[in-house]
């Protein structure tokens, strides 16, 4: 579901990188549906809720990955659609929304007309490297259409931020890359991106996000699925990247209840002008 530029959900630096996306969110995809994505449903159903996502809207989850955001819209109603830029990732989504029109591509070449949508969703699938993919949701929301977006926050500050650390064992350049990626979530970064792309109404949201955990081996194995895991592997290998990440979640374990990882989420709510008639 993402990009060479790893981040959760499927971004596509240029063309070509978004075909070796595969590599590294889809090469675990049945790990990453059922151990890693679950945890995502507090922002899933708070972004949806605030866009009043429901019969009889069109909408499309632009790095769809897994699909359990499309699966949930359904489930309120919309008729859906979906990109990402896995297959083995699209796959599962199919198999979970059989119905919904969901395919592999490109985020910066929607495959739909113009004016096909009243929502779009991407859940921190738009990142600061990959900002053109905006006009494309601009293109296909019909006039007074709903955008909703979701990028990490002030990820050092929040109290999970240790359930993030193992991704830092990656080489420096890709860590610096990283970096990059989540700045769309630093104060007016996406608002100025969503007003330059023509967007109005725009809201700053706070979006609940939690990573919850039975006992340190499934963090690590859930974590492992993610992109950014994949980088820090190819760093020191995969042995040793499940190893560090098991030690440093026994260090939260809490007798009685789950690993916990309260992570900051910031969402952006915003809709295109209505049509202007004469």
């Amino acid at each position: 579901m993402k990009t060479d530029d790893i981040g959760p959900a499927g971004a596509v630096a240029t063309a070509p990188a978004w075909r070796g996306v595969d590599d590294g969110w889809g090469r675990q995809a049945v790990d990453f549906a059922t151990l890693s994505e679950p945890a995502n449903c507090r922002e899933y159903v708070a972004v949806h809720h605030r866009l009043g996502v429901g019969e009889p809207d069109r909408l499309l989850d632009v790095a769809c990955g897994a699909g359990l955001a499309i699966e949930l819209a359904r489930a309120r109603g919309a008729s859906c659609a979906g990109i990402d830029a896995s297959p083995r990732l699209v796959a599962v989504a199919r198999d979970r929304s059989p119905d919904a029109d969901i395919r592999v591509g490109d985020m910066h070449a929607l495959p739909w007309a113009d004016a096909s949508f009243d929502v779009v969703t991407s859940f921190r699938g738009i990142w600061g490297t990959t900002p053109a993919a905006m006009a494309e949701i601009r293109r296909v929301l019909v006039p007074g259409g709903r955008v909703g977006l979701t990028v990490w926050g002030h990820v050092k500050k929040s109290p999970g931020a240790w359930a993030l650390a193992p991704f830092r064992m990656a080489d420096a350049a890709k860590v610096a890359n990283q970096a990059a990626m989540v700045a769309l979530g630093r104060p007016g970064a996406g608002e100025e991106l969503l007003a330059r792309t023509g967007f109005v109404d725009i809201t700053r949201v706070t979006v609940p996000f939690v990573w919850e955990f039975p006992d340190p081996e499934t963090f690590a194995r859930a974590l492992a699925t993610t992109g950014p895991a994949y980088e820090a592997m190819q760093q020191v290998g995969e042995d040793h990247f499940l190893r560090a990440a098991t030690e440093q979640a026994r260090e939260r374990v809490r007798d009685g209840l789950p690993l916990r990882a309260p992570i900051d989420v910031v969402g952006y709510l915003a809709r295109t002008p209505e049509m202007v008639t004469a």
